[in-house]
């Protein structure tokens, strides 16, 4: 069966699941597979379910024509989810990037929902599975769209850029993380790279953070010629200045509208953390170039709160916690610690867990880590996981959350700033309901 055709199947059905405990009446089921599951094996109950077709890729689990046999479902699904975005002709914002990717979306969701009916990646769906959701959820209302693209591997980012078909788009930053994956710092910038070489083939446009060198790099190799510059710097389209991280940051900016006319203002964000700068910049670009108000734009930022464990100030009534515990890769790691040795607050505590999937130089950046933590003097650090467990230091060292969680509970830890930030499955996300 051509795409096409099941295109045809889907507009009159125009419900996907994936999951079988999940089939809404007149719904099509996916197959994929997974490390510990596949499926094939899960059809018949999803049709049983409700579901009036199936899509599978063995034919042993074939039973009738309600049940459609393809060569590969996951390239099925990235295919068909393709051609539904091709029905909609309107601006598509790829994002890519090591850090910041799912703070800068939301942002720039944010600020381009003040004037359009925005679609933008819920959470974190931003692999080939999670983009390909997202583009399904197309509608005749929407008028211009924010996708979310990560990778672990090289090739992930052209994947989905093909699937996504982006008009324009941005990489936030590169840096050290999956590099299990990717296989070096060269791996992560060719593979984040790759929207960059979708973006140049089909002379779209590139929204740059110019403070980055290894961003402009990536753009001068392959000479691209349609971007636009924001950055701290006063050369730039737009650019900003930050005020105050006391603990949220408080910033300027300045930019010079198409109109010929200047525009500066002062914005108080709800964000911890100097390195959102770069984020914020990157919203007010692209709100500015989709025809967004300064004054749009100030009330969005100005009320955006965060959520997901990214960036957020919780105060409980014993501390005041800092909580960034979706990721950790060295770079963010960094930007985390730098930024909390920074704020003029006291006393302050660290609660850290493990980068993971950093593959050989593993070691050597959790050792690094631990030496800027020496180096600034915090007044408690407790560090968590067995990557951290191996490096030379004094620190309190856990070898898992629940440790730190029996730890917390039977001592008073009282009156502190918590920094607690760590990769995902580390779970240090459980620990603010305990501080």
């Amino acid at each position: 069966m051509s795409i096409q055709e099941l295109y045809n199947i889907y507009k009159q059905h125009p419900v996907i699941t994936t999951d079988s405990r999940d089939c809404p009446e007149g719904s099509i089921f996916f197959a994929l597979k997974g490390e510990s599951f596949d499926g094939n094996k899960f059809a018949a109950a999803a049709i049983e379910k409700g579901c009036v077709y199936a899509v599978i890729d063995n034919a042993d689990y074939r039973q009738d024509e309600r049940f459609i046999l393809v060569d590969n479902v996951l390239q099925t699904f990235k295919d068909l989810a393709r051609e539904h975005r091709r029905q909609f002709d309107i601006p598509v914002i790829g994002i890519t990037g090591t850090n910041g990717k799912t703070t800068t979306k939301e942002l720039i969701a944010t600020v381009l929902s003040e004037k359009y009916n925005t679609l933008y990646t819920q959470g974190n769906f931003n692999n080939d599975v999670g983009v390909p959701k997202t583009l399904f959820r197309l509608n005749e209302q929407h008028e211009i769209a924010v996708v979310e693209m990560g990778a672990s591997h090289p090739g992930d980012i052209q994947t989905l850029v093909e699937t996504t078909e982006p008009t324009c788009g941005l990489i936030t930053n590169v840096g050290k993380a999956h590099l299990q994956g990717f296989g070096s710092f060269e791996g992560v910038k060719k593979t984040k790279g790759e929207l960059y070489d979708y973006l140049k083939a089909h002379d779209a446009l590139v929204f740059i953070n110019a403070d980055n060198e290894h961003l402009l790099e990536m753009a001068q190799s392959r000479e691209i010629s349609r971007a636009i510059a924001y950055g701290t710097q006063e050369d730039c389209q737009v650019n900003g200045q930050i005020i105050s991280c006391a603990p949220f940051l408080k910033f300027q900016w300045q930019a010079q509208q198409s109109s010929g006319i200047s525009v500066s203002q002062e914005i108080q964000t709800h964000l911890i953390g100097s390195y959102n700068i770069d984020n914020m910049l990157a919203a007010i670009t692209i709100g500015l170039h989709f025809g967004v108000s300064p004054q749009q734009i100030h009330h969005a930022l100005s009320n955006y709160v965060p959520s997901n464990n990214r960036s957020q100030m919780e105060v409980t009534h014993d501390n005041h916690l800092i909580v960034d515990a979706y990721n950790a890769n060295p770079s963010s790691m960094k930007a985390a610690i730098d930024n909390f040795h920074l704020m003029e607050v006291s006393p302050k505590m660290a609660i850290l867990g493990d980068m993971r999937e950093l593959g050989a130089v593993s070691d050597e950046e959790h050792q690094r880590t631990v030496d800027l933590l020496r180096e600034y003097g915090f007044e408690q650090v407790w560090l968590v996981g067995e990557e951290f467990g191996k490096t030379h230091c004094n620190y309190r060292k856990f070898a898992t959350a629940e440790e730190v969680k029996a730890a917390i509970k039977s001592e008073a830890i009282k009156g502190y700033y918590i920094l607690i930030k760590g990769s995902n499955s580390i779970k240090l996300y459980e620990l603010p309901a305990l501080l």
